[in-house]
């Protein structure tokens, strides 16, 4: 018999970990860091949204950045389907085009997530910043980070999360 272990949760828990011998609390923040790039492994966009031979995906920071170097080197080590992730910062949704994950923060998150529209882009946000949802958004919860899902929202922007993703989440909304 073979015994799968979740990887999600497994690679979480060893940024943490690896996170924490260098400081005896971990922020909230390089929690939310570590769980954006491995978000892409557990989402499918659609074809039309899929960069060019083997271009990166991007991850992008619109709005206020309040990670600093954290998301960048969460994000050096990965790499979804042979592509390696590159993190862009952007300060207006004019040049999301590129995103694939695109992380929206602070006061102007409803205009941003508002400019976005309906792209193909999976959009995180933040409830420590703003009320604002974006298809996932993150939350304390027991004082842990947590996340919510709005799985009709990636529906509507042509993304399918895995159901792996779906499961982790606190809340997910299918309407």
């Amino acid at each position: 018999m073979r015994y799968r272990v979740p990887i999600l949760p497994c690679a979480i828990a060893a940024a943490v970990l690896a996170a924490g011998t260098a400081h005896a609390e971990v922020s909230d923040t390089a929690v939310k860091a570590a769980f954006i790039p491995k978000f892409a492994r557990y989402v499918t966009w659609p074809a039309s949204a899929a960069p060019p031979n083997n271009a990166p995906l991007a991850i992008c920071v619109i709005g206020d950045d309040p990670f600093g170097s954290a998301l960048d080197t969460a994000a050096a080590s990965q790499s979804v389907d042979g592509r390696p992730i590159v993190v862009k910062r952007l300060s207006s949704a004019g040049g999301a085009a590129v995103c694939a994950i695109a992380f929206v923060d602070g006061s102007r998150a409803g205009e941003i997530l508002a400019a976005l529209g309906r792209q193909p882009v999976l959009t995180v946000t933040d409830s420590r910043s703003s009320a604002q949802r974006g298809v996932i958004h993150f939350a304390i919860v027991g004082g842990r980070v947590r996340f919510y899902i709005d799985n009709a929202q990636a529906q509507a922007r042509g993304l399918t999360i895995s159901s792996r993703l779906l499961a982790l989440a606190i809340g997910v909304n299918q309407k």
